[in-house]
């Protein structure tokens, strides 16, 4: 067993890295529907298949054709005239043994029609070069039983994503510039107690210069507190003040000259992060004010559960903050130090950890259900995380596309730029009116391009008038559009496929924060924009 533990944690080695073993777990324990082994299909596919996804699911009732075979790396010429789907699941199993395959050869309406609830049990379903009408009735089914969908298109050189799922819950969104959280402004008992340890004044030259620094900057701010009427450095004068009263503390050589003490100069140039207030972010604080925390139901999920045992730990224990996050960047120190240094903080976050969890227990046995029904393992790490947590709402379809719900003021604000990616979204949505009207796209089966290009104008002057959207669409673009001929190029199916499994990995994960809730990538300038419709 061991063997094989080694084996997999090198095969996933990167990976595990950036979301570890339980993101991987979560992973591994994912089944995912992919509509349409197209290109842009298999390319996602082939980037969830590859990092240990646990099973996949390709519905497709198309039959492979030479032109399929042309831009599409998972199906050969042997493929053509094979049902789809089984020919996309076959080559692409062969790239992890670990992850199971299936397929059904029929089409996602023929399902909605008989079976609606065969969409309900996927982790998330992705649906690839599916018409409106489609995603409309898929996007109901799945909302209702909130399974996320995404829906990805690449129609010429423009590559499109929509997420729909009306409420995801981030606890690891994992910010770039996270503020450490020190608590040199409010030090708890333990770390007062730590702190008094130190005689930087008494100490030999080498204690000294390997002293943290967070340990030199706590001890100048006790001093700047009581020369201050017990206010910290607020000011960019008083900070500089600050750190000067810190050089001074340089030890001199004989000759007055001062030593190089490193861990000092490290203390000067954290200044500025060690004095921040510690206090609840207020995204968090929203949350805390949203209904899903006030009313705590058996129905409701671990992680508002959690959020409002949180909750009730800053009122209650937490004198208006966050449990410890347990953690201190790296620094100068001696070894040993360090180690003490970062014990302070790991004891101080498990004891806050521990009083959250009985909050959660008490919250479960009021509603009924059992206290290990979320992990001692899970409210640490929520504690750990609790500064950074995300929830992403996105509109449903229906909103987006109906009359009285578009979101005409983003449309408008954008539009002011005729050139911005905007003007995709609103030729995608004409395309798709165009095939409504016509059962096929514009420039397909047609080789007088020019018809098409009139009456793809007329489409996309119906949806801006019954949207009543003043804006204008130059005919160049209407031109392109025709002339795309709905073809799936590869390289932007490629590039969609990549951007589209990082996605799928963050809904599945529960880690980072997917985007909300409309992408567009457009590969004639490498250019892409997030919109909110």
């Amino acid at each position: 067993m061991a063997a094989t533990k080694t084996s997999k944690e090198q095969k996933y080695d990167r990976q595990l890295r950036l979301w570890g073993d339980h993101g991987q777990e979560a992973l591994e324990n994912a089944h995912v529907c992919l509509i349409n082994a197209t290109a842009t299909g298999t390319e996602i596919l082939k980037n969830l298949v590859l990092p240990g996804i646990g099973a996949f699911t390709i519905v497709d009732g198309h039959t492979v054709t030479g032109e399929d075979v042309g831009n599409n790396f998972f199906l050969s010429y042997e493929s053509i005239g094979k049902n789809r789907a089984q020919a996309a699941t076959e080559l692409l199993q062969e790239l992890n043994s670990d992850v199971s395959g299936n397929f059904v050869e029929e089409s996602p309406d023929k399902l909605l029609d008989n079976n609606p609830e065969f969409f309900q049990r996927f982790t998330i379903v992705i649906g690839v070069q599916i018409p409106e009408s489609t995603c409309l009735r898929l996007g109901s089914v799945l909302w209702s039983a909130s399974v996320p969908f995404l829906i990805c298109k690449t129609y010429g050189l423009i590559g499109y994503m929509r997420l729909v799922v009306e409420e995801h819950t981030v606890i690891e969104s994992h910010p770039d510039n996270a503020l450490e959280d020190l608590r040199l402004d409010q030090p708890f008992a333990e770390f007062k107690n730590h702190i008094e340890s130190f005689d930087l004044d008494n100490m030999d030259k080498k204690d000294h210069s390997h002293t943290p620094w967070i340990i030199i900057v706590a001890k100048y701010l006790e001093r700047w507190l009581s020369e201050h009427n017990c206010q910290p450095p607020k000011t960019y004068k008083e900070k500089e003040a600050f750190r000067k009263l810190i050089r001074e503390g340089i030890r001199k050589n004989d000759n007055g000259v001062p030593e190089d003490e490193e861990n000092f100069e490290e203390a000067i140039k954290n200044v500025n992060t060690a004095l921040n207030p510690t206090k609840v972010p207020s995204a968090v604080e929203d949350l805390f004010n949203c209904e899903q925390c006030k009313n705590i139901t058996s129905q409701t999920s671990a992680f508002w559960v959690m959020l409002r045992a949180v909750k009730e730990f800053v009122h209650n224990e937490g004198s208006g903050s966050l449990p410890v996050r347990g953690t201190i960047p790296d620094m100068i120190a001696d070894s040993q130090k360090f180690i003490n240094l970062q014990n302070v903080y790991r004891e101080r976050a498990l004891q806050d950890a521990t009083v959250v969890s009985k909050h959660v227990e008490n919250l479960l046995q009021s509603v009924g259900k059992p206290p290990e029904s979320i992990s001692e393992k899970d409210i640490k790490l929520f504690c750990k995380n609790a500064s950074f947590l995300r929830v992403v709402r996105c509109r449903s379809l229906a909103e987006e596309y109906g009359v009285d719900t578009v979101n005409k003021d983003e449309i408008t604000s954008y539009m002011d730029n005729s050139d911005s990616e905007m003007v995709f979204y609103l030729i995608l949505r004409a395309v798709e009116r165009f095939y409504q009207q016509h059962s096929r796209y514009p420039g397909v089966y047609n080789y007088q391009v020019e018809d098409d290009i009139s009456k793809l104008k007329l489409c996309v002057n119906s949806l801006l008038q019954e949207y009543g959207l003043n804006v204008n669409i130059k005919d160049d673009y209407i031109h392109e559009f025709c002339r795309y001929g709905a073809s799936e190029p590869h390289t932007v199916a490629a590039f969609l496929g990549g951007s589209a499994a990082q996605e799928a990995i963050k809904i599945i994960s529960h880690q980072f924060v997917p985007f909300n809730n409309t992408f567009i990538y457009n590969a004639m300038s490498q250019t892409s924009a997030t919109l909110q419709l």
